[in-house]
Order: C-alpha cells, then structure tokens, then sequence
C-alpha cells in the first residue's frame, strides 16, 4: 500500500510538472495511469475476497511496467522490438512451412519416439532426411532469423540513438543560451576551473622529509614493482597447480590430506602479499591507494587472506588437518591472481568487454528480467501444484519410471510452486539443453503447451556482438596501446556512434526554435556547443 501510495504521489508530480496537454501526448504516463488504476481494483478485490482463496493476482503482472517506465533505453529498446516483429513474423512463417512439411516427411517414414537413431539403424539413406531437416532449419533458417533480428532491430536503434543525440546537443545549446542570458554567478577563472574540480582525478603521492622514504617511494613507483607483484601472484598460482596435482595423483581423500609444504608456501606468499599492500600505501597514501580499483580489489583480498590465515594458524597450528580451509584459501588466492587480466592487452580487450556488457546492457537485460517475471508469474498461476512429489525415498521411486524422464532425474525442486524455483525452472528451459524434460512431464499433468520463444535471445546476443566488434574495431588497430586507454567506457551511444551522423547547427537551432518552453533569441551564426 505505501508503494502505490508512493507510485501514485510521483505519477501526480509528474503530470502536474509537464502540465495536461502534454500529458495526452505521452504514452507512458497514460499506461502508468491505467496500470496504478488495475493495481488498486486488483487491491481493493483481494481485501474484499479472502487473499486465501483470492490466489491470482492481476496486479503482480504489472509490476515490470514500472521497471520499464524508468529507464529511456529500455522503452527505446521495447520499441525496436516492436518495429522488428514485421520482419521477424515473415521468417518465422518460412520456419514454420518447413516444420509442416517435414513433419510429414516424418509421419510417413516412421512413427517412432526416437526417430532418428532407428531410421539410420534400419537404412542408412533416411540420414539423408535428418541432414536436410537439421542442416536447412538449424543453421539456415534460424541463423537467418538471428540475421533478421539483429540488422532490423539495429537500424531502428540506431534511428533512436540519433534521436537522443540530437535530444542531447538541444538540450546543451540551450543550457549555454540561458547561461549566456543571466548575469555571470562565477568569475572567469573560477569558471575554467570547475570542469576540472568536477572530473574524477587520483590524489596526488604525500610528500615525506624523511630522505629514506622518498628513496623508497622513488624506486618502487615504477614499473618494476608492478611486475615483480604480478610475478609473485603468477609464482603462487603456479605452485598451488604443481600441488594440487601432486595431490590427486596420490588418490588421498580430504580427511587424509596433509600438505605441510603448501600450508608454508600459501603463508609466505600471503607475507608478501601484506608487504605490497603496505608498501603501495606509503608510496600512494590512503586516498591515492584507494583511487585505484584495482588495488581496492588486492588490498580486500589480501586482508581477507591474512585474516583467515591468522586464524587457521590460531586454532589448528602448522601442520593442520583441514584440508577444507586450506581449498579455500587457495581459491582465494587464484581469484585475486585475476588481476592479472587487466594487464595483457588481449584479454584485457575481453574482459573490458564483459565489464562494459554489464554497464551498457542493463537495460536489455532489463527485458530478459522482465520477461522471466511474468512468465514466472503466469506459470505460477497455471503449474502450482500440478506436480507433487513423493513423500518418502525418491530414489527407489525414480528405479521405476522410463530413463530420462523427469521423475527418473530426480527433478522434483524445478517446478512453479514459489517464484525462485519458478525462475529457476524458466532457465533451465531456455538455456539449458534438457528443456524436452520439462515439456514431456507438463504435457502429461496438464493439457496446456508448454513452449519458449527464442526471440529475446537473440536481440541480447546481437547486442553482445555489437560491443565486443566495437571494442574490437577501438583497441585492434594500435599495437603500442596501453591497456589504461582501455578504460574508456564504451556506452550503447559509442557503439554506434560511427554509424550516426551528427546534427547540424540549423537544425538543432531550428528544433530550439520550435520548442513551445522555450524562448530563446537564437541565432544560426553563433557558437556551436557539443
């Protein structure tokens, strides 16, 4: 209730902000209006029903609006989708001819379960069907689909992409034209100093007097600390593989585990690891260390290494017999050797890449979300409680059911009965390759299809190429290039930003001049700001 009460205040401040005219032009307030309108009928129902016997609720597969509503690039993304789907009907009906005609081939030359492994078995000629039906459909049709997908949707993105752009320049034109209007609030120095106080910089190294530690902080403030760390690192990770090899070729289980010699090396090692840190604080300080992610990273690990360290030696001592601790404190050790990454320029590349999918695709992957929840959701409404599993000894209960089956699998936990196993059940459906397993048992409990559409998939995927060719296209060309020019973030406007023309001066003043709240004496021979 203080949600929609909070939902409902904002939706208020928003249509009184942008005035009621404007309001019936805008799509996504008017749907706001008629979500928040169900969401309070759906309410106001189950307090009058019984929330027990009241168990779908319209409301919750609304939710996800609100989540759209918010983000600019989810909507434009929303409407690509929407614009790609014309396209994208036409190859789905040449999949679905193919899938009629072959399904007949089928019917005809056989009626088995497992069609295809008989057929050969009985004539080798059938294989000649099953390689026109895989190869035609599979690695034709639905990479033509993924084709179809990704080249329309791309070039409605791009149209939206030069929208917000263009969006972007009038915004800052007229930003300088108003500045310009007003008195000057700063003075000239002042104002040529703000960009730089506003831009993220690291602090600068302390200054010592002590003639010892500027020595110190002279000599290991270049390139070679860096690399005896990483070495070191790289050093570690080596003896904790020679090791750990040596181990499993002695066929010992983890009670009978003793391994003095890695216990004493990981300590060392972890010495070594405080002294870097310490020394790094010194040369940088506490701000300058802490300026820097990747020491904030190393320098995290290494106390939580220390830590655990200190206490393994307090309570079991050297040689000590749990073999669990120590498992853990090397893979610790290894996930702090992935800084490493970072530093050579190919991998790098790669995972600069994965860093910015993350940042610059939440919104698509917004959508996968959003999709999840309200198939979860339905799900939930139409699968509750249609499988039920055995009350005791499921192993015995599994010998008696046909292999490969759900029952036989043992996959009682994936089912629709509480949201998180619902999200659970819809990935491994569309993601992992047993999805017939799910179908077969919901077919057999319930009359309703069960199915998944590829579709979402493929606009990520193509979103995922786009960026790694983008950065690829950036970084390949310059063999002398250092890996921090790698850190540039690569936004959803960059990726594309080569393929967009830039808006002229005329027609962002002509678009300024047209604005209904603006009045701006503008002219066409002034500055241009970008």
């Amino acid at each position: 209730l203080l949600a929609t009460l909070q939902l409902i205040s904002l939706y208020i401040c928003q249509v009184h902000l942008i005035g009621g005219e404007e309001f019936w032009k805008c799509k996504w307030l008017m749907g706001y209006m008629v979500v928040i309108t169900i969401s309070l009928i759906d309410w106001m129902v189950s307090l009058r029903i019984c929330c027990d016997e009241y168990n779908v609720r319209i409301r919750r597969l609304f939710r996800p609006f609100f989540l759209l509503q918010n983000s600019s690039l989810m909507k434009k993304s929303l409407k690509c989708i929407k614009r790609t789907l014309p396209e994208m009907m036409s190859v789905i009906l040449i999949i679905t001819i193919h899938l009629c005609i072959f399904t007949v081939f089928g019917m005809l030359l056989g009626a088995s379960d497992n069609i295809m492994t008989p057929a050969y078995s009985a004539n080798r000629g059938y294989s000649i069907f099953f390689i026109l039906f895989s190869g035609f459909g599979t690695f034709f049709l639905f990479n033509l689909l993924t084709a179809v997908i990704y080249n329309r949707f791309r070039g409605y993105l791009l149209l939206s992409i030069q929208t917000s752009i263009l969006r972007r320049k009038m915004g800052i034109r007229a930003a300088f034209e108003l500045l310009s209007c007003q008195a000057p609030a700063l003075r000239r120095n002042d104002w040529l100093q703000s960009p730089f106080d506003v831009y993220p910089q690291h602090p600068p190294p302390p200054v010592y007097s002590s003639a010892i530690l500027q020595r110190l902080q002279r000599v290991l403030g270049g390139l070679l600390f860096i690399v005896m760390g990483k070495a070191l690192a790289l050093a570690n990770v080596i003896c904790i593989c020679v090791r750990t090899i040596l181990i499993i070729d002695s066929h010992k289980t983890f009670s009978q585990l003793d391994d003095y010699y890695l216990e004493s090396i990981n300590c060392f090692f972890i010495v070594c690891y405080t002294l870097e840190m310490l020394l790094k604080v010194i040369i940088l300080g506490w701000r300058g260390y802490l300026s820097y992610g990747s020491n904030v990273f190393d320098g995290l690990l290494t106390v939580l290494l220390l830590g655990l360290q200190i206490s393994i030696l307090a309570i079991y001592r050297l040689p000590f017999p749990n073999w669990e601790m120590a498992r853990l404190v090397n893979m610790l050790i290894v996930f702090r050797f992935l800084r490493v990454i970072f530093s050579i320029k190919l991998t790098a590349l790669v995972a600069s890449t994965v860093v910015d999918l993350v940042k610059n695709l939440r919104a698509f992957a917004g959508i996968l979300v959003v999709v999840f929840y309200i198939f979860a959701v339905i799900g939930m409404w139409l699968f509750k409680g249609v499988i039920v599993a055995p009350a005791n000894n499921r192993s015995n209960a599994s010998l008696l059911v046909q292999c490969g089956t759900y029952e036989q699998l043992g996959y009682w936990p994936n089912n629709f009965d509480d949201f998180a196993s619902a999200l659970v059940l819809l990935y491994n459906v569309m993601v992992v390759n047993n999805w017939q397993v799910f179908l077969d048992v919901y077919s057999r409990h319930t009359s309703d299809n069960f199915t998944r559409s590829p579709s979402v998939d493929e606009f990520f995927t193509g979103l995922t190429l786009s960026n790694f060719i983008y950065k690829w296209d950036r970084n390949h060309g310059s063999l002398v290039l250092d890996v921090d020019s790698m850190d540039l973030e690569a936004t959803v406007e960059l990726m594309f930003r080569e393929r967009i023309p830039e808006p002229t001066e005329e027609e962002v003043v002509d678009r300024l001049h047209n604005n209904p709240h603006l009045h701006l004496n503008l002219s066409q021979n002034g500055q241009h700001f970008s």
